[in-house]
């Protein structure tokens, strides 16, 4: 397929999880504002609709799936004439697979763009994503049962390329049953971007000189090839190496994707309105635990219900004796 094709394919993976992740963090706006004045015009009991769109439109990201889903597709067919060409049946099922893959991609997006266009034609969001889920399935699959040669370092590519395919089949489902939230978008979006620099990793690691000491491709049609060492020393580094290298990719989108979070919540201001929790200092509550302590006493309920009631009672006889007192009938000493 050539360091070109996959540089290709990993640029438009990357643009299209970038636009998926800025997309998520923008927060939509109304384009339909009513001005106050006609609202005392129209009646109470009429609703009127709101349209909210996102400045970061739909159909662009639908425009770019488009033409990185047909580039693959023509891709496909060239390397499909090459397998028949060279006699490899391998090769040409190969890319059948793929064919099948970039139609389904194809298909995801004519559909998103018939519906930015707000033809007559409407498919709801739950197919559409139904769709989606089903071409990343599909590709999770492709890679992950893809052992042509048991032994080839290409594989451990592959595996490794399963992971970021099953973060975006893994938030497909998320959003198909949360009804498009905006963090499944991210994570999806997350896992795009890794999926694009894998994929540029890959035509870096496959066809030029940054290729495993020891290890040479082995092409026998345009879409089939292998990458072969000459001894378990050789295979054993190439695969450490692979691993090496997705671990550095990981790491980097993990600084890139906090450095993002930080300035869009930077700019949209969160945590300077206060919003969050009061800090209160530990000494005041320590003293509040104090005043708690001085006013704490073993008396029950009981005893201090009798104790009023005996007060009650000496109250009552000292109030008699002074009354006989008074009258004169009073024991004289």
């Amino acid at each position: 397929m050539g360091f070109f094709t996959y540089a290709v394919t990993g640029v438009g993976f990357i643009l299209i999880g970038f636009w998926e992740s800025i997309s998520s963090l923008n927060p939509t706006r109304n384009l339909n504002p009513t001005p106050s004045s006609s609202l005392s015009t129209q009646n109470k009991s009429t609703s009127i609709p709101k349209t909210k769109e996102n400045p970061f439109s739909s159909s662009s990201s639908f425009i770019l799936v488009s033409i990185l889903s047909l580039s693959t597709f023509l891709n496909s067919v060239v390397s499909i004439f090459d397998a028949f060409n060279s006699k490899d049946r391998v090769g040409s099922m190969l890319q059948l697979q793929v064919l099948s893959l970039a139609l389904l991609f194809l298909l995801y997006s004519a559909l998103g763009l018939l519906n930015s266009k707000k033809s007559s034609y409407f498919w709801p969001d739950s197919v559409l994503e139904l769709v989606l889920l089903f071409a990343f399935v599909e590709e999770f699959f492709l890679y992950y049962l893809q052992t042509k040669d048991t032994s080839g370092i290409e594989n451990r590519y592959f595996s490794l390329l399963c992971v970021p395919i099953a973060i975006c089949v893994v938030s497909t489902m998320l959003e198909l049953r949360s009804k498009r939230s905006a963090s499944s978008k991210l994570v999806r979006g997350i896992g795009l971007i890794l999926q694009g620099t894998w994929f540029v990793q890959m035509g870096f690691s496959f066809y030029t000189n940054l290729m495993v000491h020891g290890c040479s491709l082995h092409e026998n049609s345009r879409g089939n090839y292998t990458i072969k060492c000459k001894g378990h020393p050789e295979y054993h580094r190439g695969r450490a190496i692979a691993t090496l290298q997705f671990n550095c990719h990981l790491a980097l989108l993990v600084v890139l994707v906090v450095g993002m979070l930080s300035v869009m919540g930077k700019r949209n201001g969160v945590g300077a309105s206060g919003d969050g929790l009061p800090y209160r200092p530990l000494g005041a509550e320590m003293q509040q635990m104090d005043n708690n302590v001085g006013n704490f006493t073993l008396d029950s309920d009981d005893d201090l219900d009798d104790g009023i009631n005996e007060e009650d009672g000496l109250g009552k006889e000292d109030a008699a004796i002074v009354e006989l007192g008074v009258n004169g009938h009073g024991s004289h000493a």
